[in-house]
């Protein structure tokens, strides 16, 4: 079993800051990714990391703001986030697990999940 543990959600107004880590038990796959989902929305998909290779991957949304990183010595992966706005509000979550890196893919495609941590941007 893999566990998933997210920190570093809060409340931040718009324009700001936040870094959100994710603490790993053990190796889970080379692909990692955080995911969002704010209330009446979909799940989607927000950045992902080929942990083998450091390619990294993000949704059009969050593209020049957001960035994706890990800490392989920390078992840590993260999640820094810039200018945010209103429309980041949601529970982000930490993934691994799927099979292949190929872009941000679905929520489907991954196995282990964190306990998400909540971000919540005022204007």
């Amino acid at each position: 079993q893999v566990l998933l543990v997210e920190s570093g959600g809060g409340s931040v107004q718009a324009g700001g800051s936040l870094r959100l880590s994710c603490v790993v038990s053990r190796y889970g796959g080379r692909c990692m990714a955080w995911f969002r989902q704010a209330p009446g929305k979909e799940r989607e998909g927000v950045a992902v990391i080929d942990t083998a290779t450091g390619g990294t991957d993000y949704a059009d949304s969050v593209k020049g703001r957001f960035s994706i990183s890990q800490d392989n010595a920390k078992n840590t992966l993260y999640l820094q986030m810039a200018s945010l706005g209103p429309e980041d509000t949601a529970m982000y979550y930490c993934t691994a697990g799927r099979k292949d890196c190929n872009g941000l893919g679905r929520g489907d495609e991954y196995y282990y999940w964190g306990q998400g941590t909540q971000v919540t941007v005022s204007s």
